[in-house]
């Protein structure tokens, strides 16, 4: 028997490390898969007086004609949510990389602090949810009228956000950038919550860069500046696409078109449209990890 080569063994030990992810889709997923690309070209007819169960009768792209061309709102909340995606992706990545960097350093209560950046993701759980939206509802609904008062209040205080536009607006900013900035500074919840698992790669990767690179940095008179975007930055490099996939993932999931195809098959009932929904805007989402994954990729730097 050929012995193995040492590229040889790390690709197997790579095929181990996605061997339950392969088994998992092929088991759980797949046949789901082919089940809502059956519905997206067919009709789905109910049959009168039937206890239970469904027929396809094949129409071709008839569904798909009329998603794009007719349904009310498919386009615009299929465009929104690739927008926002794209907003969050980039923000995330660059908020979580910087907290990862203040985290990392030496500090007393540092894995307290860490606690706190991880609660949100822990928070952010369904029957958490559930539970603060039943506590709003009580404090809203009159148990406390001080309590609705302070609920209003703080909803309605906050920086005058039209003055800040006009300021930047009399700067001479671009319109593009100014937009941008100002999703920015609406997401910044949002930001903050769904960053916590980026936080936590992004921490482990600056931990497995060895102290030496640092010391030879040193040695040679780098600046920190210097140390970050030639040591640092090229070392976490290949993390920055896991996050990035993600959390696009994570944003993709929570986008209003996933929400969209939900109540089109579970509410409507219409299992050929919701199926349409779900199909296109999954490779939407594949599509744009696809490119953004192969410009990241060109720029990523890989060591042994």
């Amino acid at each position: 028997m050929k012995r193995l080569t040492l590229e040889n063994k790390r690709s197997i030990r790579g095929l181990l490390f996605v061997s339950p992810f392969i088994i998992g889709f092929a088991v759980f997923y797949l046949r789901s898969l082919i089940m809502t690309i059956r519905f997206s070209f067919s009709e789905t007819i109910m049959p009168e007086g039937a206890a239970a169960g469904y027929e396809l009768r094949f129409i071709g792209i008839e569904n798909f004609r009329h998603a794009f061309t007719e349904h009310g709102s498919f386009n615009q909340q299929l465009f929104s949510s690739l927008l926002d995606m794209s907003i969050d992706v980039l923000l995330i990545i660059f908020f979580s990389l910087f907290m990862a960097l203040v985290l990392n350093q030496k500090f007393k209560g540092r894995t307290f602090v860490r606690a706190i950046f991880f609660m949100p993701v822990i928070l952010n759980s369904e029957a958490i949810n559930i539970a603060i939206t039943m506590a709003r509802a009580m404090m809203m609904g009159g148990m406390s009228p001080v309590s609705a008062d302070v609920v209003q209040a703080a909803g309605t205080s906050g920086p005058n956000m039209m003055y800040y536009i006009y300021m930047m607006s009399e700067l001479g900013l671009p319109m593009e950038m100014l937009d941008y900035v100002v999703d920015a500074v609406m997401r910044i919840n949002l930001i903050i919550t769904a960053s916590g698992v980026q936080m936590i790669i992004f921490i482990a990767a600056l931990q497995s860069i060895s102290p030496a690179l640092y010391e030879v940095a040193r040695i040679e008179g780098a600046t920190p500046y210097e140390t970050f975007w030639k040591v640092t930055f090229p070392m976490v490099s290949p993390l920055i696409v896991t996050n990035v996939v993600y959390t696009v993932v994570d944003s993709f999931i929570r986008s209003p078109v996933v929400r969209l195809s939900y109540d089109t098959v579970f509410f409507l009932h219409d299992f050929s449209l919701g199926s349409v929904f779900s199909l296109v805007s999954m490779l939407a989402v594949c599509l744009l990890l696809f490119v953004a994954c192969a410009l990241i990729s060109r720029k990523t730097y890989y060591h042994n």
